[in-house]
């Protein structure tokens, strides 16, 4: 019975209410106005500002000169960065000794020379 009534449901609204033609039908792509493009997006950028860069703006993309720039001399950083060293080296002799271990600290200027440090009680760095 629910098949006749589906039927009849069916035909009826058929034939009040008539289907239009599926999105991918020929009959539905006819119906549809050309394409048109877009217009292209206006950029801000396509023509130069209409006045002129200040000069504190222009001094910031300016090119260096040589004779501008202050030079930091690679020698004028040569004893802080050998000072990096005798610390790192120190640090790691103290933590080593935490451990028990007898590091070959040395240093330049040290009352005792590399070789001083012997393997002693079979613990070495």
């Amino acid at each position: 019975m629910r098949d006749v009534i589906a039927r009849a449901l069916s035909w009826v609204l058929s034939v009040l209410a008539p289907r239009r033609p599926g999105r991918h039908s020929a009959a539905f792509l006819t119906d549809q106005p050309e394409p048109t493009a877009e217009p292209a997006p206006v950029n801000p950028w396509s023509k130069p500002w209409p006045t002129p860069t200040p000069e504190h703006i222009r001094a910031l993309y300016a090119p260096l000169r040589g004779e501008d720039v202050e030079l930091t001399r690679p020698y004028v950083l040569a004893e802080t960065t050998m000072e990096l060293g005798i610390i790192g080296e120190r640090r790691r002799a103290a933590a080593l000794a935490t451990l028990g271990v007898d590091y070959p600290y040395t240093y330049e200027g040290a009352p005792f020379p590399r070789s001083a440090f012997v393997a002693a009680a079979g613990v070495t760095a």
